[in-house]
């Protein structure tokens, strides 16, 4: 009889581990839509981890998938003088903001308009035209004392409205 128990009790006990197994399995880090493309990217970067674009592209497919921290990573893992270029700047101004730091996130703006004044380097328009809005939002944020934009929404409306508000001036 104490084998048939023994063997009962084995038995609710991996019925018991069943159960709570749950029938969740681990989340992808990347969302699958967008897996093909990261790891393309991915791998472009292994090959050549000082290109400049495909450094950038990757970071900036990080934050389309929602993984600022990944971006963060892949920038300061980059070699230094891919990093202060102007673009990865930017996109790294962005993950340092998702991930919750606004002052930093200000700097690496601030860094990247310097690097475009500088007499070697040439950024378009456009570019100078993004960095210096997103600066001035980060230094409203900053003003406002809000480190983490996401943290604090409604504030971090407030900011965005007053960054990007505009004085028209109408001559008679």
């Amino acid at each position: 009889m104490s084998g048939v128990a023994w063997n009962a009790w084995v038995l609710a006990a991996v019925f018991g581990l069943w159960l709570a197994s749950g029938t969740q399995r681990e989340r992808p880090l990347v969302a699958t839509d967008r897996a093909d493309i990261v790891r393309t990217l991915e791998a472009r970067v292994a090959e050549a981890p000082a290109d400049v674009s495909a450094r950038r592209d990757l970071a900036q497919a990080y934050l389309d998938v929602r993984a600022p921290g990944l971006a963060l990573r892949a920038i300061e893992a980059a070699p230094e003088r891919v990093r202060h270029e102007p673009s990865v700047e930017h996109v790294y101004a962005r993950a340092l903001a998702e991930n919750g730091r606004s002052g930093d996130a200000l700097l690496a703006e601030r860094r990247a308009l310097a690097a475009c004044d500088d007499d070697t380097r040439t950024c378009d328009a456009w570019f100078i035209a993004a960095a210096t809005r997103r600066a001035d939002f980060f230094s409203e944020l900053v003003h406002r004392g809000i480190e983490d934009a996401q943290a604090h929404p409604e504030m971090s409306a407030v900011a965005y409205h007053s960054a990007t508000r505009q004085a028209r001036l109408a001559v008679r």
